[in-house]
């Protein structure tokens, strides 16, 4: 598809011609001087039925000091719009873009590195394995080949990131999408979002807030969910300043949160809601089975899960009496607690428990949505590739939510979800916001040009500086002396961009003086990205940091490096930090992948001079036996990769082990077998696409070694993973 802007375009849009060019029909800003541009993307079915209410938008955005295209179209390629868009970047200061309507999803393949946590097998279908994503359309240096075109859903396009693209997303423009529920009231609900979002309005402070810890995540850690109420003070003193609010909601309080979230969400004076919690496309999980220590509440909890099991076996037609006895069996309890698990009042009883457990889509269809931007750090919830997803019943339906945040996939639970959210109370628009935070699967729904009020007039350059900051770089060093930390974090985020000589000196410098708790993650996590020695000095300190998600993210960079050097570290933050539930979890785990001799050693030292710690040798044969268990796991995992006697399938799990689980001392095994000419083709591929998963691993120098050697082999498909691999070790690293 050849680009659709010629110089003659840009020439008669300057002189403010409306024009149709290959049927994209483009209306050009209004009369006015415009720092930067906006591109309103909508497919023409939409248009004709939005037409009055998109103009009234495409004004209110120009009276932000935007000068907004409209372009309208019957899309039948991305490419179309990516192509649209890189034009006016590059020739009109493009700065953001929204999506109304039915516009072409790309669905992104062999880029599961730039997710959070998505590691699907591709060889499952497409639709599932696949990463819908706009950041084919805003992130333009990553560069994509196309597959195919989805013959069901013809507006799912299969992309393949190339093996010579930067492997890391920095995006240009940032984009937003205006997709309500796709049903009868499909273009009623853009009309009237579109209507609600440009009525002139009083800019407000953002002041009031709800934080919500849903049952299972965080593995529940009550540090993990102090830590946060202790940062968001950082963060967003206004707050938990006179006339703020901070209402932190926790599984715990109730047996069914729902109507206390509900209530909540639909507070008038509610400018920021975040959820913590797992999810799917359609429903937010608020509560599991009811928290209970008393022991007759334990013991309805667990008949509770045995007729739900029962009830689920009978659903299925399998063999009910088989079931009871097997659960008897393993839980020991008698068969009394499940004999009325099929009566049907149990059953609506039951049935209506669970239902008041969690929140669905439907829900949401009678309330009023009042918090002005929603974060859904949830699984699935913003799954705009499909018909219903959760993210578009708060912005689209009833109420005033401008804009929902949420995730397209699966997302790790280990992640800064609150990653300079305090910039957001000094001006900076949702989709500038965005730019600074999101993976593949991160998408805006709703107006990407909310904005909270500006708190200090001296940042009234903020969004102007986000776009280009190297050309503002005396403005970002300017605000490292802010008094707001995320000013500085923000600020510190801009100086890497721009990559001045000396950045990781000044970063590790700034981690060892700073006493702000963000200011010390964010500089963590941009030497992570750099991976010089200034990283490796600071990763011992940052495991003992008084902030749980820094201890917790420390962790897993030092698993991701390897080195034994940290062998030290990660045994005394087992021993001393075992009760910050997510911090051991992830120590034990990373431990595994340390040398297991060594490691040993190490726990039994320490816990030998640890006279102040009780139960010492109970702590000492739990470590141990950790070891042990990841010792077993990786001797059989090397037999497996090593050894051509067995089966394809089971060496091939091994190695699709080494994606998720970072053993680096099964590097050289992988090296052996991707150089190897007599080894199985797939396995080599297999395992040269494992091995780009090492990319921090004190083993590089090797993997980047072995992949020179085969980017000039003769097979097409061993040199292009190889050149991957190579692309994503050499690329710039995820946040």
């Amino acid at each position: 598809m050849r680009i659709p802007f010629l110089p003659l375009l840009i020439c008669l849009l300057s002189l403010g011609v409306s024009l149709k060019v290959e049927a994209q029909t483009i209306e050009k800003p209004s009369k006015g001087k415009y720092k930067t541009t906006f591109a309103i993307v909508v497919d023409d079915s939409t248009y004709m039925h939005c037409k009055t209410e998109l103009f009234a938008y495409k004004r209110a955005v120009e009276q932000k000091g935007l000068g907004a295209y409209l372009i309208h179209h019957n899309w039948s390629d991305p490419a179309q719009i990516r192509a649209l868009l890189q034009e006016l970047y590059r020739n009109e200061n493009l700065e953001g873009s929204v999506f109304v309507g039915n516009i072409p999803v790309p669905m992104i393949r062999d880029a599961q590195h730039l997710t959070s946590t998505f590691k699907m097998d591709q060889r499952i279908a497409w639709q599932r394995s696949s990463v819908p994503s706009d950041r084919y359309y805003d992130d333009f240096d990553l560069t994509f080949d196309f597959i195919k075109r989805d013959s069901v859903q013809t507006n799912y396009f299969y992309y393949s990131l190339a093996p010579s693209s930067p492997q890391y997303i920095e995006m240009d423009i940032y984009s937003a999408r205006i997709k309500p529920v796709h049903d009868a009231h499909f273009y009623e609900q853009i009309s009237a979002y579109l209507t609600k979002v440009s009525q002139p309005r009083s800019s407000e402070l953002l002041d009031q807030a709800m934080v919500y810890a849903g049952h299972g995540y965080h593995s529940e850690s009550l540090n993990a969910w102090a830590g946060e109420q202790v940062v968001l003070r950082e963060q967003l003193p206004r707050l938990f300043a006179r006339g703020g609010k901070a209402n932190f909601l926790n599984f715990r309080m109730e047996k069914s949160m729902r109507a206390a979230y509900l209530s909540e969400i639909q507070r008038k004076d509610l400018d920021l809601a975040i959820y913590h919690g797992h999810g799917s496309p359609d429903a937010q999980l608020l509560n599991g089975y009811p928290y209970a220590t008393a022991p007759q509440p334990s013991i309805e909890n667990i008949k509770r899960y045995l007729r739900n099991k029962i009830q689920g076996v009978a659903e299925k037609k399998g063999d009910v009496e088989a079931a009871k006895k097997r659960y008897q069996e393993w839980l020991d309890v008698p068969l009394s607690w499940m004999n009325n698990a099929l009566i049907d009042s149990v059953k609506e009883i039951d049935s209506l428990d669970n239902a008041l457990a969690d929140l669905y889509s439907s829900d949401l269809e009678t309330i009023r949505s009042s918090a002005k931007f929603i974060i859904l750090d949830a699984c699935d919830n913003g799954s705009f590739h499909l018909d219903d997803y959760i993210a578009a019943r708060y912005p689209f339906q009833n109420g005033n939510t401008q804009v929902t945040i949420a995730s397209s996939v699966g997302i790790l639970q280990d992640i800064w979800s609150d990653k300079l959210l305090g910039s957001l109370s000094y001006g900076l628009r949702s989709g500038n916001w965005l730019k600074q935070t999101a993976y593949l699967e991160t998408h805006l729904f709703g107006d990407p040009t909310f904005s909270f009020q500006n708190e200090d007039p001296t940042l009234a350059l903020l969004n102007e500086a986000v776009q280009d900051p190297k050309a503002y770089r005396s403005f970002w060093k300017k605000q490292m002396l802010h008094p707001a930390a995320d000013i500085r974090n923000l600020a510190l985020q801009q100086l890497y961009i721009i990559g001045d000589p000396g950045f990781s000196a000044y970063a590790k410098n700034l981690f060892l003086a700073s006493n702000d708790l963000t200011v010390r993650l964010q500089a963590l996590l941009l030497l992570s990205k750099i991976d010089q020695d200034e990283f490796e000095e600071v990763l011992p300190l940052a495991l003992e940091d008084p902030y749980e998600l820094t201890r917790r993210l420390a962790a897993q960079l030092i698993g991701e490096k390897g080195n034994k050097a940290f062998i030290s570290a990660l045994v005394r933050s087992a021993i001393l930090d075992r009760h910050s539930e997510r911090v051991a979890s992830r120590v034990r785990n990373v431990l595994a992948f340390m040398p297991a001799e060594a490691t040993r050693e190490e726990v039994i030292r320490q816990l030998a001079n640890a006279e102040q710690i009780l139960h010492r040798s109970e702590i000492q044969e739990q470590l141990l036996q950790v070891v042990k268990n990841g010792e077993q796991k990786i001797q059989a995992d090397y037999q497996n990769i090593d050894s051509k006697d067995k089966d394809t399938k089971t060496r091939a799990f091994s190695i699709r082990t080494m994606r998720a689980y970072r053993y680096h001392e099964a590097v050289p095994h992988l090296i052996r077998l991707i150089l190897d000419e007599q080894e199985n083709l797939t396995l080599r591929i297999q395992a040269i696409e494992a091995l780009s998963w090492f990319d921090r691993s004190y083993q590089k120098p090797s993997i980047l070694e072995a992949c020179e050697l085969l980017v000039k082999h003769q097979n097409s498909n061993l040199k292009k993973e190889a050149t991957r691999t190579l692309s994503i070790i050499n690329s710039k690293k995820k946040l």
